[in-house]
């Protein structure tokens, strides 16, 4: 008989499994806001937007090992044990952000600042592999049947939350240092800071006393691939609409509004901020419906507006009107904040719990990594290819599709099932 896992105090099994997230996302949204700074001094050269390409390509490599961090991690949940893959992933995370805040540039190390910065990124980018999907295994197996969604939803509202802080942080120090100041030195402020959430996280891992569940496989990669493949693959396809939906919305939807709204910066970024704002709102009240009336009602309900409202919303969003725009961006958190209260929960329930870590770890960041990651570098093609303003559209639309025609005719109910 498999082993049930130590009851957490649920305070504390929500800070355990949310404090990795709100780390990973806010090392993101910090990297993002000050790229072309970061750009400038480590990766010089005389096209200013060469840097910052450069300085985006050095971000896009921590996606392409995400899968590889998913199995790596994932393995060790699996085999070790959930609390050491979570200590381990935090870690991982966290140094290379602190790093961050200390490194010479270009014009005191030479090549060795670029190649330093790549490498930081591609540690961090094999430890979101396992942080993500581990946070939130650990909040599901830690769950009360009825509340696992509940518990589930922290993981990714945690993520959320890191990117409002970070985007917080970059805002006010754009305001109070100056150009030069912000060059300089400011923009290691906020990689500095990240050692105050590395080392609150850290603790309250390591302070965590579990009983890790069982039963074990003792080749949790090859079953993954082998005679667990067709949850895994489940699992892929139910998070496509999802991941796509989330990063044309809030990453992509700052660049739509700029470039192609004409709008301000600060317009586009105070918009943005307002609907992830009320995306935490609405993700637990998706949540509280899934652990009552099921996952299912939550996937067909979420991927039908991704499938079939994704167009009108970009209609909203392709304006000159700021008040229009937010109509928009709310339809996809209404969207995707029903559709995480049946995803969440359900990705950790349709994978047996003997390759539950690994499975669901390179199921997600598959699809995360090579649909979601990559939609604002499609959006940006169709726009170009097409000259159609509303073409990102069809690409978010066709992805929420698969989300829809996977939760409708592949994915059984799991609320009610026992996790095995």
């Amino acid at each position: 008989m498999a082993d049930t896992p130590t009851p957490v105090p649920r305070q504390k099994l929500i800070m355990a499994g949310l404090i990795g997230n709100v780390m990973e996302w806010y090392d993101f949204a910090v990297y993002g806001y000050f790229a072309t700074v970061i750009g400038k001094l480590f990766f010089p050269a005389s096209d200013p937007a060469v840097s910052l390409i450069a300085a985006f390509g050095a971000f896009a490599a921590g996606f392409l090992v995400r899968p590889l961090g998913g199995l790596i991690f994932g393995r060790i949940g699996d085999l070790v044990g959930r609390k050491r893959a979570l200590l381990l992933s935090m870690m991982a995370m966290a140094l290379p952000t602190v790093f961050m805040a200390f490194l010479p540039t270009y014009e005191t190390i030479g090549i060795l600042a670029p190649i330093l910065i790549v490498l930081f990124r591609i540690v961090q980018g094999l430890s979101v592999g396992g942080e993500y999907t581990g946070s939130i295994v650990f909040l599901v197996e830690h769950a009360a049947p009825d509340n696992r969604a509940m518990n589930a939803i922290w993981g990714p509202w945690g993520a959320v939350l890191g990117i409002l802080i970070g985007s917080g942080m970059g805002d006010l120090l754009t305001t109070v240092l100056s150009d030069e100041q912000i060059t300089a030195w400011g923009w290691r402020l906020p990689f500095l800071a990240g050692i105050l959430v590395a080392a609150t996280g850290y603790v309250i891992r390591r302070s965590l006393h579990v009983t890790e569940p069982g039963p074990k496989s003792l080749s949790p990669v090859r079953d993954s691939f082998g005679k667990h493949r067709w949850p895994v693959i489940k699992v892929a396809l139910l998070n496509v609409g999802y991941g796509v939906g989330f990063y044309a919305a809030f990453v992509y939807a700052v660049t739509y509004i700029r470039d192609v709204d004409k709008l301000s910066e600060n317009v586009a970024f105070n918009l943005n901020t307002g609907a992830m704002a009320l995306l935490l709102l609405v993700m637990p009240l998706g949540a509280w419906f899934s652990d009552r009336i099921g996952r299912r009602p939550l996937l067909l309900l979420g991927g039908t507006l991704l499938a079939f409202g994704t167009v009108p919303f970009f209609h909203l969003i392709h304006s000159t009107d700021p008040a229009a725009i937010f109509l928009g961006e709310l339809g996809f958190v209404i969207a995707l904040g029903i559709a995480s209260g049946g995803v969440v929960p359900s990705m950790v329930e349709l994978i047996p719990r003997s390759v539950r870590c690994t499975g669901l770890a390179f199921a997600y960041n598959a699809s995360i990594g090579y649909f979601g990651g990559t939609t604002p570098l499609i959006a940006a093609w169709l726009l170009t290819a097409t000259g159609d303003p509303i073409a990102p559209a069809y690409w978010v639309a066709a992805c929420g599709a698969v989300t829809l025609i996977t939760a409708l005719f592949l994915i059984r109910e799991t609320r009610f099932t026992s996790l095995t």
